[in-house]
C-alpha cells in the first residue's frame, strides 16, 4: 500500500464529523450539554447609569480645565478629573444667567 493510499484510508476512518459526533455523544456528553458548541460568550450588560460621549473643545479650554483639575488635586482631591469637574459645573449653572450669544 502506498503512502497516498494510507493517507486516504486514514482520512476515511478518522472523518472529523464522525469522530466529533461519537465523542460529543458519549465521551464528552456531559461537557457538551454544559457548554454548547460554537456559541459566542454572552457580552456583559452595558451600564445604564452613564454613557461615554465625545465632545469638541478648544485646546485653550482643555488647558484651562486640566489646570483646574491639577489645582484640585493639589488641594487633596485625588479623584478630581475632567468628567467630575464638568459634572460639578453642570450642577452650578444658572440657566437664567447664560448669555444669549452662547
Amino acid at each position: 500500500m502506498s503512502e497516498r493510499d494510507l493517507r486516504q484510508a486514514t482520512a476515511r476512518v478518522l472523518d472529523g464529523g464522525d469522530v466529533d459526533g461519537v465523542l460529543n455523544g458519549s465521551f464528552y456528553a456531559n461537557a457538551a450539554a454544559a457548554k454548547p458548541v460554537n456559541q459566542t460568550p454572552a457580552k456583559p450588560a452595558k451600564p445604564s447609569h452613564y454613557k461615554v460621549i465625545c465632545i469638541s473643545m478648544y485646546t485653550e479650554d482643555l488647558r484651562r480645565l486640566d489646570g483646574m483639575v491639577e489645582a484640585l488635586k493639589g488641594r487633596g482631591l485625588t479623584k478630581a478629573n475632567r468628567s467630575a469637574l464638568i459634572r460639578y459645573a453642570l450642577g452650578e449653572v444658572d440657566l437664567d444667567r447664560v448669555p444669549k450669544g452662547l
